[in-house]
């Protein structure tokens, strides 16, 4: 909603710029949609690494006891 409100702001002040924000906002949302799928890949290997390194301890029951 503030983000809305300041795009209203610059509309008003400047409606050039807004009408340019608007068109880019959408290029910019694409360009680094690549990015952030690389970086949810990236995390989810880190997290099966971590599990496999953790596991002997959470064999030998150095975990949390219910």
């Amino acid at each position: 909603m503030f983000t809305f409100l300041l795009w209203l702001v610059l509309l008003l002040v400047c409606w050039p710029l807004a009408l340019l924000a608007l068109v880019a906002y959408p290029l910019c949302w694409l360009l680094t949609l690549p990015f952030r799928l690389i970086g949810i890949g990236v995390e989810g290997v880190f997290e099966l690494l971590r599990a496999v390194v953790m596991l002997p301890a959470r064999i030998l029951g150095g975990g949390v006891r219910r």
